[in-house]
């Protein structure tokens, strides 16, 4: 199966949906951008906006190219009609199987049979969510990172009965958006959260039994392993809940208690400490220009 710039269809309008929904919208893809929430859907269109200046301001694309991109999104609140008009559908709502499994039901029912459907899920089993559907094997994983105008990777994951002809459509598409498409098989936290949680993890731990502070930690792994940002910062900057999340699935997923999510992590997210989206984690975001660390551990 070909795509060659047809619709795509982007369920969410978040972060990573507004995101996603830029990059193909740059590479002159139409994009139906679904929520159900009107007014998130006028905000991001707005961080689309915001996000385009800048590239123009650092020349990355001219002033010219703006409403050309812009064009080709259509906010939507339809699924049936988004759905039934689209080649490849990318689900990215929250994290969590129930809702993620309903948006795949749905897709199911709407969709073209030819329809790929592919989830931006970084941990969530593809195999999984296939088997809600009555087409496994064109369901698939495609993991961007975020911010998704600027990072390179896309991880597709391919479920159990995912096919080949899927994976190759979806590495072309990775491609034609300016990606690298690397292929994982899917298994919990894939390749990417399987070694970046626990890293998160085992500095957390490191903090927790007080064998340095926030600032230390960060430092060390930014100077000493040349990370362009610390775990904790990252951690922060990810959602402490999903680091939990995705800590869980790990633990769960291969029954091994190295995966066991640190005290601290579990403390900070009972108490709404979740970084960046609360303005407080392990630093304190309220000004994220002059950022710094919770006073908790200070």
């Amino acid at each position: 199966m070909t795509i060659n710039k047809r619709t795509i269809l982007v369920l969410g309008s978040g972060t990573m949906g507004n995101g996603i929904t830029h990059s193909f919208a740059q590479h002159h893809f139409s994009v139906l951008l679904y929520d159900t929430n009107k007014e998130a859907l006028q905000k991001s269109l707005h961080t689309i906006s915001t996000n385009l200046e800048r590239q123009i301001t650092k020349g990355i694309i001219p002033a010219s190219e703006k409403e050309i991109i812009l064009s080709k999104i259509t906010p939507i609140s339809d699924l049936k009609q988004a759905a039934e008009s689209c080649q490849l559908a990318i689900e990215v709502v929250p994290e969590i199987f129930e809702i993620k499994s309903d948006v795949f039901k749905l897709l199911d029912q709407y969709c073209a049979p030819d329809t790929i459907l592919a989830s931006n899920t970084s941990s969530i089993s593809i195999t999984k969510l296939a088997s809600v559907t009555k087409r496994p094997d064109k369901v698939i994983g495609m993991h961007f990172m975020n911010p998704v105008p600027v990072m390179k990777l896309v991880e597709v994951i391919n479920g159990l009965q995912t096919s080949k002809q899927t994976t190759d459509t979806i590495v072309q598409i990775a491609e034609l958006i300016g990606k690298t498409p690397l292929t994982v098989a899917d298994y919990p936290g894939f390749v990417s959260n399987r070694v970046l949680m626990p890293m998160i993890n085992e500095a957390i731990y490191c903090l927790y039994e007080h064998i340095a502070g926030v600032q230390e930690i960060d430092q060390i792994m930014k100077l000493g392993m040349s990370h362009p940002m610390g775990p904790l910062e990252l951690a922060d900057y990810i959602g402490l809940d999903v680091c939990l999340n995705i800590m869980k699935i790990l633990q769960n997923g291969f029954g091994n208690q190295k995966y066991a999510p640190c005290p601290l992590l579990i403390n900070m997210v009972q108490a709404g400490l979740l970084g960046n989206k609360s303005k407080i984690g392990f630093y304190d975001w309220t000004n994220p220009k002059e950022r710094t660390i919770n006073t908790m551990f200070t």
